[in-house]
């Protein structure tokens, strides 16, 4: 009888972008207990740096950070030669770095009798430079990273990409729509190539995580002054039947179970990890 395992992913090479954000470093720990050596991807490279030394000290297993800024292929591909020269070819990109800010966010929810004198605070107020921020962020720094690091897999006809959704992806939520509708477009993104690579034995999935507090959401979720949930995190709340934010961790099953050949069969795929939210009307 053949025992169902991760042990296929052991050694296999793995670049993550956006690797030292919350989200990111459960994905790499989770990767490390099975043994993926992990270049954490990062802007940031003293906190990529960080977080790959705690990891590799915790399981063992090596992991390194790299910097690159996921909007530059220059600095992608000089990246991806620090990364051959450590590791060797990748055999697994994540692509995880994204995110939102309060210049792409409205003020308000609705646009009602009461706020037409400000105007400013609706859809007609969105900073443009700060939409076209956050929407490059997510979907061409999805897009980039990997017209750079699946060459690899092309070279040796075999491979895996996993992107990282959202909820928001299916369900649009109010105040956020350059970040709502860059991860629509990494939805739609993911079918494409996973048809495209498809040939090449290169398999393409996503995973769309509900609602986890991470540095970026915090501000909307969050009330700074008294610590509490705000009306919109309360709302969140109400709508996930479990009850709860979820816990970074709790992506890590998902995600081992699209990289390894457990899946190999499945390619072109988004699974929610959400706690119920995306089954939930409300009622």
């Amino acid at each position: 009888m053949k025992t169902i395992s991760f042990n296929d992913l052991k050694d296999k090479v793995c670049v993550i972008t956006g690797g030292a954000g919350i989200i990111g470093r459960a994905i790499v720990e989770g990767l490390a207990g099975v043994g993926v050596r992990t270049a954490i991807v990062d802007i940031n490279i003293e906190m990529a740096q960080q977080v790959a030394g705690e990891i590799e000290q915790q399981y063992n297993t090596e992991t390194i950070g790299i910097q690159a800024d996921v909007l530059s292929p220059e600095s992608l591909e000089v990246a991806r030669d620090h990364i051959h020269e450590k590791f060797g070819m990748t055999d697994i990109l994540i692509n995880g770095a994204g995110g939102n800010s309060p210049r792409a966010t409205t003020q308000v929810e609705f646009i009602e009798e009461i706020n037409l004198n400000e105007l400013e605070k609706t859809f007609f107020g969105l900073d443009i430079g700060g939409f076209d921020w956050v929407f490059d962020l997510n979907f061409k720094g999805t897009l980039l990273p990997t017209m750079i690091f699946a060459r690899d897999m092309i070279e040796r006809g075999n491979g895996v990409v996993l992107n990282i959704s959202s909820m928001n992806s299916y369900k649009p939520l109010t105040k956020i729509p350059a970040y709502s509708a860059a991860k629509a477009a990494i939805n739609n993104f993911t079918q494409w190539l996973a048809v495209h690579f498809a040939k090449m034995n290169i398999r393409v999935n996503a995973i769309a995580p509900g609602f986890f507090l991470t540095q970026q959401n915090r501000f909307l979720l969050i009330d700074e002054t008294t610590g509490k949930p705000t009306p919109r995190g309360n709302k969140i709340i109400a709508n996930t039947p479990m009850g709860r934010y979820g816990q970074t961790e709790e992506l890590q099953g998902t995600v081992l179970y699209l990289l390894s050949d457990i899946s190999k069969f499945v390619t072109g795929v988004v699974i929610p990890v959400d706690g119920g939210y995306s089954a939930y009307g409300g009622v």
